[in-house]
């Protein structure tokens, strides 16, 4: 017998997306190199090999996300102990309405999501960090 999906992925973007701060890319251009807030790259290490990244943004796997978050997992970085505003993003949003909803929930504070995520970073014409 198939499974019987009760909640599906877009809902879960849209809840989220109702109880996180959405950030539009014009303004995060205006300090996404302000020392007061972090970006926090969600997106697998594969895409940000691939696409590049918003320059001095933190790279954090979403799988990885509440375990770093966390000061009590053996996992914890400190750079989600700090007085800072955090800004997740992903490609396209879905993604990093859902970490900043989880990051959130568990206390971090304040948080937002990049609105259109990477896509709409680079579509605006914003520099991109690339390895050489």
């Amino acid at each position: 017998m198939a499974q019987k999906i009760v909640k599906h992925v877009k809902d879960m973007v849209a809840e989220a997306n109702k109880e996180v701060e959405i950030t539009p890319v014009v303004d995060a251009s205006k300090y996404f190199e302000d020392s007061k807030y972090v970006f926090v790259d969600i997106r697998d290490p594969r895409e940000i090999q691939r696409e590049g990244k918003i320059p001095n943004s933190f790279s954090c796997p979403r799988g990885m996300l509440e375990f770093w978050i966390d000061p009590d997992s053996p996992y914890h970085k400190e750079i989600f102990n700090q007085d800072k505003k955090y800004v997740f993003y992903c490609a396209a949003a879905g993604r990093s309405a859902l970490a900043a909803k989880a990051a959130q929930d568990m206390g971090l504070s304040p948080v937002s999501h990049l609105e259109g995520g990477f896509a709409a970073w680079k579509k605006s014409g914003n520099p991109i960090e690339t390895k050489e």
